[in-house]
């Protein structure tokens, strides 16, 4: 009953209804803990004691935590199956930051064809995305224009479907995360850019980023909006 009342939680949490999923959270605890009570009175249970605080420990300061591992060379991680879930209808602004969304003229580097197949997923997605706030750092060089040049079309071509791109630039930024209005927060080792250079521009996967083989990087999903700690 515990497992099944914390699993109703998580899906509540996932459907930003954070006030059942909270109430879901706590009865669901109480229930395992009788549990752990009772395991430890009839002794011989260190291995689901162990199992249980392992499950309880992401809880533990009243925020959700997942990490997601994506394997060198793994395939199925497009940003649709990666954010699908966190993108509700209520999102409406959205928050990327990057150091290095920047041009194509190194040939492993697609930051900013990337960054672009990102905003063409919040503008098909079900959330209605008013505004997208980039910040990220100047390419050094020659590449700079390129890449003011890339993101001021990136700009104009989602002013014709109603999003706003507001464009930063920091010397010092080194965090790579992303954030919803609906208190969803992701952070990607490799920022946008965790996807490997195709081997052509015919190949499979050069279009559909699901086909397309990743480099290793861990994923870690929060949320920021649980309004008292368990």
């Amino acid at each position: 009953a515990g497992a099944e009342t914390v699993k109703r939680a998580v899906e509540l949490d996932l459907a930003s209804r954070f006030q059942e999923s909270l109430v879901c959270y706590q009865e669901g605890i109480d229930l395992l803990l009788q549990v752990v009570k009772g395991t430890a009175r009839g002794g011989g249970g260190g291995r689901a004691r162990g199992g249980l605080a392992a499950k309880l420990l992401f809880f533990s300061d009243g925020k959700y935590h997942k990490q997601i591992r994506i394997e060198e060379n793994a395939t199925g991680f497009g940003y649709e199956k990666l954010f699908h879930e966190y993108l509700t209808e209520i999102v409406s602004e959205v928050w990327v930051e990057d150091p290095y969304i920047r041009h194509v003229h190194q040939a492993s580097r697609y930051s900013l064809y990337n960054f672009l197949r990102f905003c063409e997923m919040l503008v098909k997605g079900p959330c209605k995305v008013k505004t997208i706030h980039l910040l990220t750092s100047y390419d050094e060089g020659s590449g700079r224009s390129q890449q003011i040049n890339g993101l001021e079309e990136i700009q104009k071509s989602l002013s014709n479907y109603g999003v706003t791109l507001n464009i930063g630039f920091s010397s010092s930024i080194h965090d790579r995360e992303i954030r919803f209005n609906n208190g969803w927060m992701i952070k990607i080792g490799r920022g946008l850019d965790y996807f490997k250079k195709p081997q052509g521009r015919f190949s499979i996967g050069y279009c559909d980023f699901d086909l397309r083989p990743c480099h290793e990087t861990t994923v870690d999903v929060f949320h920021t909006k649980h309004t008292k700690k368990m």
